[in-house]
């Protein structure tokens, strides 16, 4: 798998970060230079109030809203996750402090390493090294990352986590509470500190001022990658360079097309998310079950790059198209499992039901991704729904009865959008037509592209407009 990480910026502090893989956008992160708040930073926080019904606490920390501290998650100090909607951060004082390799730790003794390392052997190797090289008094979570590394590596990142803790816990003796304590780095390096490996072929910046940044930083964490970091210096913009702003346009809609043309709706309630999988008009109401499993594969795929990319958290129910063979369910679910494996975010799926819908449950740490690719239709206001033609002719007519009936004796000429101008003049005897023998006075009218469809105005001879009351 290749991996690229493409870094569009509006300013230095502003930046827009996609995760390529294999050529799809799977991530997209978003940098504000007035973001004060991220997971990962450190707050010395004060209690502002208790709510024993809730077995929680909220905490002032310096955000508008105070944070959400729940029991289960007490300990000696807080670190951060972001606000999200209307409800602000959300609190644990479970403190880690991550590194490339490793997350430090404070106030534990245990040392973990991630599930994701598979050998056995491997696992047993670095949990047996971290334990003889980790301090005193700190826990170790060994990450991803680690795998093969030799003990000097590993040593010396222990080094730099722990003077880091230090620092902080000497920054808490002074100064006023409550204050960010530690902030963490910004979500570009974050990115590359979290997924930097082999993989990564390609970091692709137009900001020489951010350039310099990751360069600084890739020369630190792992100077054998600087050379992967490029200057983006092209006519176009380098989101359009690499097509990432087609792919934005294409995967935010409501509906995401498959290349076989099956394609999934994704809906969201206040309870949950619900993708239903169509199986599209390529396929007859007849499909074979071959078929029905190469589309629900297909769609479980691009299921896991939709929540990924969105960072969709919570409920998540997959309405897949009904499968009668049992093996094919089984290698869905085992499948579904391989897709959602490059996620980080903490998930579980649980097994298709007799219905066909699978749940998922996936851990959000900052506010759902969503990018408008489309607007509201001004005329239906998005119901999809439009007033009858013959609704707004009823008005025409009465608007034009009061016209005639106050005396009006010049010619009339009436101007109303195109499709109402069509309503009009259909049929053999016309409207048009009607009206005339109604009040034996020809009222001409004509098409205005710049109205809006249920707008119509009268004019005068003189072509001055006729105001009802006037």
């Amino acid at each position: 798998m290749e991996k690229e990480l493409i870094i569009q910026s509006s300013s230095s502090n502003d930046l827009e970060i996609a995760l390529v893989e294999d050529g799809k956008l799977v991530e997209i992160h978003n940098q504000r230079g007035n973001d004060h708040f991220q997971v990962g930073d450190i707050y010395l926080g004060r209690v502002k109030r208790l709510t024993p019904g809730m077995n929680a606490a909220f905490v002032e920390i310096g955000h508008p809203k105070d944070a959400f501290l729940h029991y289960t998650d007490l300990g000696p100090k807080l670190h951060i996750k972001e606000a999200i909607s209307t409800k602000g951060p959300r609190l644990s004082c479970e403190l880690t402090i991550a590194g490339r390799f490793l997350v430090l730790t404070p106030f534990t003794d245990s040392v973990s390493v991630s599930k994701k390392i598979s050998n056995e052997e491997e696992r047993k190797r670095l949990h047996v090294l971290v334990e003889s090289i980790k301090p005193k008094n700190f826990g170790i979570i060994v990450r991803t990352a680690a795998e093969g590394k030799k003990v000097a590596e590993l040593h010396e990142e222990i080094r730099e986590l722990k003077e880091k803790w230090i620092s902080i816990y000497e920054n808490l003796k002074t100064g006023e509470n409550p204050r960010r304590v530690l902030s963490e780095i910004d979500k570009t390096n974050s990115l590359l500190r979290d997924l930097l490996n082999d993989d990564f072929n390609k970091v692709v910046v137009d900001d020489k001022q951010v350039y310099d940044k990751i360069k600084s930083y890739l020369q630190n964490i792992a100077p054998e990658k600087a050379k992967i970091l490029q200057l983006h210096k092209g006519p176009k913009p380098i989101f359009d360079q690499y097509s990432i702003t087609k792919q934005i346009k294409s995967s935010f809609g409501k509906t995401s097309t498959m290349s076989s043309g099956a394609y999934i709706v994704i809906e969201h309630t206040e309870a949950m998310h619900v993708i239903d999988i169509n199986s599209g008009p390529k396929y007859s109401n007849h499909v074979h079950e071959d078929a029905i499993l190469r589309i629900n594969l297909e769609a479980g795929e691009e299921i896991a790059r939709q929540l990924r990319l969105r960072d969709i958290g919570g409920l998540i129910v997959c309405d897949f198209i009904d499968m009668k063979n049992n093996e094919h369910k089984r290698l869905l679910e085992k499948k579904m499992v391989e897709f959602m494996a490059k996620d980080r975010a903490q998930h579980t799926i649980l097994p298709l039901s007799k219905f066909g819908l699978m749940q998922i449950t996936r851990e959000r740490a900052k506010p759902e991704i969503n990018i408008q690719t489309a607007e509201v239709c001004p005329v239906c206001d998005g119901t999809g729904k439009v007033t009858a033609s013959i609704l707004i002719i009823d008005k025409i007519e009465s608007d034009l009865d009061f016209i005639m009936n106050s005396g009006e004796k010049t010619s009339l000429i009436l101007r109303v959008h195109p499709f109402v101008e069509s309503y009009i003049k259909q049929g053999i005897i016309t409207r048009q037509y009607k009206w005339f023998m109604k009040y034996w006075k020809w009222i001409t009218v004509l098409p205005n592209l710049d109205f809006h469809i249920f707008e119509y105005k009268f004019f005068n001879s003189n072509d001055d407009e006729i105001r009802l009351g006037q």
